[in-house]
């Protein structure tokens, strides 16, 4: 038997939530009620008010709620709700969660699932389940599932609906994953102008016994290895595709963040870094690039990306920032430079060859750096290079542990 949490305003929404709690009863399974509700007295009493959500993150509910201003309580308990969920996953209190909500309980339900380990069964029942929910998910495995009509009341398709759901969520509680004998997991960051290096370290990484995930640096997928990492899954980090840095940096499309390279920090994993492609920052089709950029290197990846070299004065902060996430993280880092080239098309006669630039990163890398720093003389795509970093990479992990 499993227990379910049923995450909702109770105030407003409790019928519904008390419809697939029973359901989910029926199937063999405890549920517990957790209110986030901020307008009128709870319909049915939870198991966890919404005292105890907002007291998880120091809100003050009463003076909250007297001011009467309702996306100030949705904001409030957006923020309180991760923090009271989170809490009940790490006790062992709960095996997975469920909510069903409009706007905003779908905000205050989806920042609490989006708040739990990948893995952990989380569904959402929402009336914006529909077009783009990627703010709502975010880099997490949450299911969004359409209610169809409003969450008001109970009819012939919401009773439809929720018992589906209820069905949905028992079914990812009950499913058994066989992790038995699985491989320690090491993730890896890519671009196309970096996939020759990754697949051959990638090749020496799983004859050493590991698991590699392969993540593409295009901003989102940035994000998804970074929420693994700090997951507390991942046995090492190979991250020699920084280029998002560049995005950032710029302000071009494919940024991750200013967040991004945090994890391996927050989650104490040895790390092996390396300047890939930040030589590039992309952009969409060539007259979508704004023209405070006219003058500047480009280069046609396909008609619907457009590349920009990055110049010495962008490749100096990329490189400090660089130097300054690794410093951060308390397990063994190293930071591998491929002096050559740090993507397939810097190097010499290629379109982004640009010896100022380069030496305007590296010399910024060693300047900020306190970790260890390596020089190579290799193309980031020689096989040496890609054999350096699987090495010390497995190097850094022993001495991890």
């Amino acid at each position: 038997m499993a227990t379910i949490a049923i995450l909702g305003t109770l105030d407003s929404k409790a019928s519904e939530h008390s419809f697939i709690a029973e359901r989910i009863r029926e199937r063999g399974h405890k549920t517990v009620f957790v209110d986030v509700g901020t307008g009128g007295d709870p319909q049915l009493k939870p198991d966890y008010t919404r005292y105890d959500v907002a007291a998880a993150n120091g809100v003050d509910l009463d003076s909250l709620m007297k001011r009467h201003d309702r996306g100030e309580c949705v904001v409030a308990m957006s923020e309180a709700a991760p923090v009271f969920l989170a809490q009940l996953v790490q006790a062992g209190a709960i095996d997975g969660v469920v909510s069903l909500g409009g706007g905003g309980g779908t905000a205050i339900g989806t920042a609490a699932m989006r708040a739990l380990p990948i893995g952990f069964p989380k569904l959402m029942v929402s009336t914006v389940a529909s077009g783009n929910t990627a703010h709502y998910v975010g880099t997490k495995d949450i299911v969004m599932m359409p209610s169809i009509v409003d969450v008001s009341g109970l009819n012939r398709i919401s009773r439809t609906i929720f018992t589906r759901a209820a069905g949905a969520i028992c079914g990812m509680v009950e499913a058994k994953i066989d992790e038995e004998g699985g491989k320690p997991l090491i993730v890896a960051s890519m671009f196309g102008n970096t996939t020759t290096c990754v697949n051959e370290a990638k090749a020496i990484l799983e004859e050493a016994g590991y698991e590699v995930l392969v993540f593409h640096a295009t901003g989102s997928g940035g994000q998804a290895m970074e929420s693994l990492i700090e997951s507390g899954m991942v046995s090492g980090v190979l991250d020699v595709t920084t280029t998002e840095w560049a995005d950032e940096v710029v302000g071009a499309t494919l940024s991750a963040g200013p967040t991004r390279m945090d994890a391996m920090t927050k989650a104490k994993v040895p790390a092996v870094v390396a300047a890939g492609c930040v030589d590039m920052a992309n952009f969409g089709a060539r007259e979508t690039v704004p023209a405070e950029f006219e003058g500047r290197n480009f280069y046609i990846h396909n008609p619907q990306v457009t590349l920009m070299r990055t110049n010495a004065k962008e490749c100096t902060e990329i490189g400090k920032v660089i130097a300054i996430k690794a410093n951060a993280n308390a397990a063994p880092v190293a930071i591998l430079n491929p002096l050559k080239a740090v993507s397939e098309i810097n190097g010499e006669g290629q379109a982004f060859y640009d010896p100022e630039a380069d030496a305007a990163l590296f010399e910024a890398i060693r300047a900020n750096a306190q970790v260890e720093v390596i020089d190579l003389e290799e193309t980031i795509n020689s096989p040496a290079f890609a054999r350096a970093c699987a090495e010390k990479l497995l190097e850094l992990i022993g001495q991890a542990r």
